[in-house]
């Protein structure tokens, strides 16, 4: 399966079918134009417990002041517009041995920089409700999506469509380059790597999918990608909400991914089913969660790493979590989840978490010792504990203001590491 720019940009003419129009009239380039300012704070510290890590402990501290703007669209069939953004990273605290949690940039010399900065835009067409933007994008594909976990989202540059004119039908499409990850890197070129098999340099990416509302209660999606070079996948989820009675509803959430190896097979053969099944219970303010994980294969369920440092959000199976992904060869795994909103408590606005997974992993059947998953060929255990508090600023002046404190515990295979995140963030609309 492959993915040219010329197979992408066909979406762009699809039939206009939906609401009855034959277009959306723009509301101008200016008018219909937003500026937003984000700041956001970062903690991050990380300790390994295994005494032969060669870098048991990671701390750094960062503050990230971002600026994008949105145009509206010019007026005609045929609308124009122009997103860009601008990013400042400031260091806080780093150095000392301490640094590579991927939250700030590592220089040739091996020292992190006082303050980085760097900007980007892409250009966007829209005709009724199908938009096509070329340059630096943000896709959130379940195959391709770039990571939001450190200070600043990452960015691929290529083109992406969406569309919605069909009613209650989303369709996404994209082909890609390069990546620019943002946190641990600033380069625009950065290469499309992956996050178990490490630097891979696909020369693209691409993929095509959508999302197709049964029902308001009924939810599919199908995906199908390809990096070249490297594999073959294809996305499959299927969401199912059940309402019980006015306070109480059940969830059903299925994962599917099927990857294989295909061209100069840079990751080396590769031949992967991982899906996950999860069923949420509500009651008022209290939620239930049990999910179960299974990756069938002898190699690990796989997906996107920007430029080689920090991993992408490509990843939608159910115990992917803070720090492990339960994702290792023929692994299964199951996970025990608790939410809680503390509004129906006299705190509106604040949220906490409890979780805890399990997982057993066979990878003794992967067969290349000198192989990119070698480090995996092995029969273990691992559990990951994370506990997460959250809380929005409900009004005033500092309104949507929020905090979010995340700590694991992992062990087992992939190391034993205890993990706290401290993560402000101030989000402001300028117009």
């Amino acid at each position: 399966m492959k993915f040219n720019k010329c197979a992408v940009l066909a979406l762009a003419f699809l039939p206009q079918i939906s609401h009855g129009e034959e277009h959306i009239q723009g509301s101008g380039f200016l008018d219909g134009s937003s500026l937003s300012l984000i700041n956001r704070n970062f903690y991050f510290n990380r300790e390994y417990r295994d005494p032969g890590a060669a870098q048991n402990y990671r701390e750094e501290w960062a503050h990230g002041i971002q600026a994008r703007f949105e145009s509206g669209y010019t007026q005609g069939r045929i609308g124009l517009g122009l997103d860009a953004y601008a990013a400042l990273g400031i260091k806080l605290d780093s150095g000392g041995g301490t640094s590579g949690t991927g939250l700030l940039p590592v220089g040739s010399d091996g020292q992190v920089d006082d303050e980085f900065s760097y900007a980007g835009a892409a250009v966007k067409a829209r005709v009724s409700r199908t938009e096509l933007k070329i340059g630096d994008v943000i896709p959130t594909a379940p195959v391709f999506a770039t990571t939001t976990t450190r200070l600043f989202t990452s960015t691929a540059r290529g083109l992406q469509i969406v569309s919605q004119d069909i009613a209650d039908l989303s369709l996404d499409a994209g082909y890609f380059t390069a990546i620019r990850d943002g946190s641990g890197s600033t380069n625009r070129d950065g290469s499309i790597d992956l996050t178990y098999a490490g630097v891979v340099d696909a020369p693209s990416a691409g993929y095509i999918g959508g999302n197709y509302s049964i029902s308001d209660r009924f939810n599919v999606s199908l995906y199908g990608a390809n990096l070249e070079d490297v594999w073959n996948q294809y996305y499959a989820n299927i969401l199912y909400a059940l309402p019980l009675s006015s306070d109480r509803d059940l969830t059903f959430n299925f994962n599917l991914y099927d990857s294989r190896s295909e061209g100069r097979e840079l990751a080396g053969e590769i031949n992967n089913l991982a899906w996950s099944l999860s069923a949420a219970y509500r009651l008022g303010a209290h939620s239930f969660t049990l999910a179960h994980q299974q990756v069938n294969g002898n190699t690990p369920f796989d997906y996107i790493l920007m430029d080689g440092i920090n991993a992408g959000d490509s990843i939608y199976l159910a115990n992917s979590s803070q720090y492990s992904d339960f994702n290792s060869p023929n692994e299964s795994s199951v996970q025990a989840r608790y939410d809680i909103d503390m509004a129906a408590y006299g705190i509106p606005g604040l949220a906490l978490m409890a979780r805890y997974i399990k997982g057993d992993i066979d990878g003794s059947g992967y067969s290349s010792s000198d192989g990119p998953y070698a480090y995996a060929a092995a029969a273990s255990k691992e559990w990951e504990r994370d506990l997460e508090a959250r809380y929005v600023v409900q009004s005033g002046v500092a309104k949507d203001l929020s905090l979010r404190v995340r700590y694991a515990t992992h062990r087992g295979a992939g190391g034993d590491v205890d993990e706290l995140r401290v993560i402000t963030e101030y989000p402001l609309e300028l117009f």
